[in-house]
């Protein structure tokens, strides 16, 4: 291993615009990792990776903390960069986790 990328997304204090205290998130869990695997199988055909973590919470989640995490090791930063970037393009697209609603402040 030469790179370890990481990612976390943090939930931002505005949503449309308006001010949020937090954000709420569901997913179907098990058709959720099975398309994070099958997403990270495809991409990894042209960016290899040696691992990958990926953490991705649910239920409510306040301002200010990490709705997702992902970590991608390569043997080198070119390709985990841009699989890190693919990924998270894929998995807005296509993975069953849904942003239910956004809690007012």
């Amino acid at each position: 291993m030469g790179s370890w990328v990481e990612f976390f997304g943090v939930v931002r204090g505005m949503e449309d615009g308006r001010p949020i205290q937090a954000l709420e998130y569901q997913a179907y869990q098990e058709m959720a990792i099975r398309e994070m695997r099958s997403i990270l199988e495809r991409l990894d055909a042209k960016n290899p990776c040696l691992r990958a973590r990926i953490i991705h919470r649910i239920g409510v989640i306040p301002v200010g903390e990490n709705a997702i995490y992902v970590g991608i090791a390569s043997a080198h930063r070119g390709e985990g960069f841009t699989l890190l970037a693919s990924f998270m393009d894929c998995l807005k697209r296509d993975v069953p986790i849904w942003k239910v609603r956004s809690i007012p402040c």
